[in-house]
């Protein structure tokens, strides 16, 4: 009996000290929406766009619940809210949160004029050409080989296509726009490009060899800017999707059949 309620002391002790604390859960590479009250801390290589591609959101809609403007620069440390907010509900109210400084304590030795900025800015929206602006009718397939897997759904963990390869062949722009995100840094995508084509449509081209393009770069359709690999999975192929308004889409409905 000693025995028995001492487990049980020890049983009641650890509930407490779980369930203490009013902590807000922070996410990891979920594949499902998250939601109200769920956080993400930025961390180095995260831009807002790699962010809200991770959670399903528009980048958008996250930018305002957070009080963050373009350019969009956010700060590693920087604890965003993952949800969105409409331009509407913003025009209807005042409380908006600020947007999250850079850190500021005792242990930070480096000044803020030369800090880090972990999401690089997007500046100059209006592309400098027009052989660099974004039209819905010139969508072109990223790559020539035979498409292997198919879009699962906007539920499923897999949101794009897969299209076979050999290693080293060139992966194309499937449209003209500027490079949000190059990296490594999202789980399962290996080296990523992602590529915001307007305010409404974003691409992404992962699991390649190499990036053939930086952040921040204008690219035209057809353009290349990887090279097929097999990073972050098992087989050499392209997993290519497309989000439009945050929502992942079918790839084959927006690009040329073949």
């Amino acid at each position: 009996m000693r025995r028995f309620g001492l487990l049980m002391g020890l049983v009641l002790l650890l509930s407490a000290c779980v369930g203490g604390g009013n902590y807000a859960p922070v996410l990891d590479g979920s594949s499902r929406r998250p939601g109200e009250g769920t956080t993400h801390v930025v961390s180095a290589g995260d831009t807002l766009f790699s962010i809200a591609w991770r959670y399903g959101l528009d980048f958008r809609g996250l930018a305002r619940a957070n009080g963050i403007a373009p350019p969009y620069v956010i700060y590693a440390g920087q604890r965003l809210v993952l949800k969105e907010v409409d331009a509407v509900a913003v025009g209807r109210s005042d409380t908006r949160p600020p947007a999250t400084p850079p850190p500021k304590n005792s242990c930070d030795l480096t000044a803020p004029s030369s800090r880090k900025i972990v999401s690089r800015p997007v500046v100059g929206e209006v592309p400098p050409e027009h052989a660099f602006r974004f039209d819905a009718r010139l969508w072109r397939w990223p790559a020539k080989g035979e498409l292997v897997r198919k879009f699962d759904g906007p539920h499923s963990t897999h949101k794009g296509i897969d299209i076979a390869g050999k290693l080293g062949e060139p992966v194309l722009a499937a449209n003209a726009g500027k490079v949000v995100y190059a990296g490594s840094g999202l789980v399962g995508y290996g080296n990523l490009v992602i590529v915001k084509h307007s305010e409404e449509y974003l691409s992404a081209y992962g699991h390649n060899r190499k990036l053939l393009v930086r952040e921040g770069q204008w690219i035209k359709v057809g353009q290349p800017i990887a090279e097929i690999g097999d990073s972050g999975t098992d087989s050499v192929k392209l997993h290519f999707e497309v989000r439009r308004e945050g929502n992942p889409v079918d790839p084959l409905k927006v690009l040329p059949r073949r």
